[in-house]
């Protein structure tokens, strides 16, 4: 029955709750839930949740800097002063039947004490009498005393009703305390469900939400802080606070240029909408814009030359920053005369400026074919900071060795061995490189000796050998290194190499290796070279054999496995609407080793999949943290079992798939080992899909115990299980043992999310 009365009630404002009750335990509950009423615990907005939210250990993003915390307490704070609109909820007194007032009194104090599922367990006991204005009072009583969980969940089960009707004003109040309280998932489901319903979200909303993603070390979560911005702005006509314009610049412009070069087009419409909406740009702003530009491809002079205008028309001089940034597109360009100015007005600020500034000046010069005068930079370098660091000999090796200088470079080379700095695969790259081209063999195969004792090979270097050994004609020893490097999870094959050992196949006359290659090229969608293609055209019209330039892709055994072992480490597939073609979207944690070599083994493995825009367009061996696969049908099998109606799901059948493989790569993804061996793996889905799991790890001797974090359940393998189940995966394993994981901040923040979770009680 509904509430007779209503009350327009702020979320700190305290009901008159005075009902008659019968009994002595009714009048205790009530006085309880009165006393609750009355004595809110006020939380600033940066103080933790009273329950602290399980961290994700495999998408994590850089650390919150000081800058940015700086300017995400002036959001918060900022938010403080936005209101939405006011929740009406009726007084409990003016209940007329007095078992409907005992009733949600007892449930006020009772659900808040309640797990998820005992939770909607009483909910569902109340089915045949309650109403929305009773799930309401108890919702709005909740977030007054902080239980915004348990708000949530009532409000979750609430929608489920079929009596239910969208309360915009209810809606907006729970948004808004759980962004405070940075449950950005939970505040997001209702963002959504504001949204689904045909109404704009309200001012409060949209920026709770943005720093509440801004707050999260979470990867991704600033894809989705620029995309509820954009929307505050196009969707709800709102004009952004200074802080959170400030907030969003300064989240942008926090993580290494390379990562975000990508974002220049949202930090110019932040700096567009500061600007057309005459609020104060600061210095920083300027700073951050010319910093992005300065690590673009294509370098827009015009545009870096209207912000330094801009910013000397505002007042502000251009700090070391800047003048970094400035020297930077310099060294880009090949622009001597610009650089050269900029240091003299870099040393205003210094008189020992920064190792980049030398790079960069080294660079510049070796750009209009000056190496000479880039050694001597370096030589100041050293005398001025008594040290050079790993960038500058990497970049004066690079110069003296493409200058083919190479007593010089063999020199810096020695010292930069000497030094005990690392990594020095770069270095020995450009070293195997030029004794390559100026033909220098002898030292070629000393430097790869070298470079194989002293530090970890990759494709590149194995490649640039590979050359060498096809062109002196020892194919045989050249097929042993080709099968070593696809062998080998970490090294691999590109279509460079793949090319070279076809040329030398075809040179010797081994046409049968030679067709096996080509085979291998078609299968992995690799180009294959026009000289080469001619040679392979002829051979095979002579064997009157159809040349299989188009062949249908086709899932192997081992890509099957590889899938399902991602996919319940929580990979992503997006599908069109009829559900008949798919994506499977690949992303890895760039802070993390151990998905440092994991990428680069399933960037390989996949390759043939891969959208074209995600395959290199030359030998750059860097892959890149997120790519994705070709639209195919495929996929639609793992789309049905693993992603239902676009989400996480467990398969069924799961347990008729769990093979050691699988694990391996489950656990590579999605999982993470303690310092005593305890294993603990990542999984989103249903408690049943997670007892059947439970169930198969039985049925191989390992015992598991689960523990919920929200919508994620960790299963953890402890003591002796562990120990057998590194048995099972270990053949599988891709490890980088160059890497000791003890400089790994995701390994540091996996064990800290892992401690979160205690397995020891039921």
């Amino acid at each position: 029955m509904p509430f007779p009365q209503t009350l327009a009630l702020s979320i700190f404002s305290t009901p008159n709750l005075t009902p008659h009750f019968t009994t002595s335990s009714m009048r205790s509950s009530l006085r309880f839930l009165t006393f609750s009423l009355s004595h809110h615990l006020t939380r600033p907005f940066l103080s933790s949740p009273r329950l602290p939210q399980l961290r994700l250990p495999q998408l994590r993003r850089l650390a919150v800097t000081a800058p940015e915390q700086e300017a995400l307490r002036s959001a918060e704070l900022e938010s403080r002063r936005l209101r939405g609109p006011e929740v009406e909820v009726g007084e409990l007194s003016a209940v007329p039947e007095e078992w409907r007032r005992a009733r949600v009194a007892w449930l006020c104090k009772e659900l808040p004490a309640h797990k998820a599922g005992m939770l909607v367990k009483i909910l569902n006991a109340q089915r045949k009498w309650m109403t929305q204005e009773d799930a309401a009072y108890i919702i709005v009583h909740c977030l007054r005393i902080r239980e915004n969980e348990t708000a949530f969940k009532v409000y979750k089960w609430m929608m489920q009703r079929n009596w239910y009707r969208f309360d915009f004003a209810l809606a907006t109040k729970l948004a808004d305390y759980l962004g405070k309280e940075r449950k950005f998932s939970k505040c997001r489901e209702v963002f959504d469900d504001i949204i689904n319903q045909g109404r704009v979200p309200s001012e409060s909303t949209f920026h709770i939400l943005v720093v509440a993603y801004l707050s999260a070390p979470v990867q991704g979560c600033l894809d989705e802080a620029c995309g509820i911005y954009n929307r505050m702005i196009q969707l709800g006509g709102y004009q952004p606070r200074l802080s959170l314009h400030n907030s969003l610049f300064k989240a942008i412009v926090s993580n290494p240029g390379i990562l975000s070069k990508h974002y220049l087009k949202q930090a110019e419409y932040i700096f567009h909408h500061m600007v057309t909406t005459r609020l104060d740009v600061q210095k920083d702003i300027y700073a951050g814009l010319i910093w992005l530009h300065s690590y673009q491809d294509s370098i827009d002079k015009e545009r870096i030359a209207e912000l330094r205008e801009a910013m000397q028309c505002a007042g502000y001089e251009e700090d070391r920053e800047v003048l970094l940034s400035i020297l930077r597109i310099c060294a880009r360009e090949g622009e001597v005369e610009e650089a050269e100015k900029t240091w003299v007005k870099l040393l205003k600020f210094e008189s020992d400026p920064p190792a980049l500034a030398f790079v960069y000046r080294m660079e510049a010069y070796s750009k209009v074919g000056m190496p000479m005068k880039s050694l001597d930079i370096f030589r100041e370098m050293q005398s001025k900071l008594g040290k050079a660091d790993v960038a500058a000999y990497n970049q004066i090796i690079e110069i003296l060795c493409k200058a083919q200088e190479s007593e010089l470079a063999e020199s810096i080379m020695a010292d930069f061995v000497k030094s005990g700095l690392k990594p020095l695969t770069p270095s020995y790259v450009h070293l195997l490189s030029m004794y390559y081209n100026l033909e220098l063999y002898d030292k070629l195969e000393e430097a790869l000796s070298q470079c194989l004792e002293k530090c970890r090979p990759n494709c590149a270097i194995y490649t640039i050998y590979l050359d060498y050994l096809v062109k002196i004609g020892n194919i045989d020893k050249a097929q042993d290194i080709f099968n070593r490097m696809n062998s080998d999870a970490f090294i691999g094959v590109n279509a460079r190499s793949c090319n070279t050992i076809l040329s030398g196949y075809l040179s010797s006359g081994n046409h049968m290796k030679a067709e096996k290659i080509y085979d291998f090229m078609c299968l992995k969608k690799y180009e294959i070279e026009s000289p080469l293609m001619e040679k392979l055209d002829y051979i095979l019209s002579l064997k009157r054999k159809v040349v299989k330039r188009p062949i249908n892709l086709k899932l192997r055994k081992e890509q099957r496995e590889i899938l399902i072992g991602l996919l319940l480490g929580g990979l992503r597939i997006d599908s069109d609407d009829p559900k008949r073609n798919h994506i499977i979207r690949f992303d890895f944690d760039g802070n993390s080793n151990s998905h440092y070599v994991l990428k680069s083994h399933i960037y390989r493995q996949f390759y043939e999949w891969l959208h074209p825009s995600c395959k290199p367009s030359d030998d750059n061996e860097n892959v890149p943290d997120k790519f994705c696969t070709i639209v195919s049908s495929h996929f639609g099998f793992y789309a049905d079992q693993f992603w239902a109606n676009g989400e996480p799901t467990i398969p069924k059948l799961i347990h008729r798939w769990m093979s050691p493989c699988v694990l391996a790569y489950w656990y590579m993804y999605g999982g993470h080992r303690n310092s005593s061996g305890d294993i603990f793996l990542k999984i989103k889905g249903s408690q049943e899909g997670v007892e059947n799991i439970v169930k198969k790890f039985k049925a191989m001797s390992m015992d598991c115990k689960v523990k919920r974090k929200g919508r994620v359940f960790w299963i953890g393998i402890l003591g002796s299980n562990s120990s057998w189940f590194w048995k099972l995966v270990e053949p599988y394993m891709i490890e980088d043992r160059d890497f000791p994981e003890v400089g790994d901040e995701t390994e540091k923040h996996d064990a800290m999310a892992a401690e979160e979770i205690k397995f020891n009680s039921d």
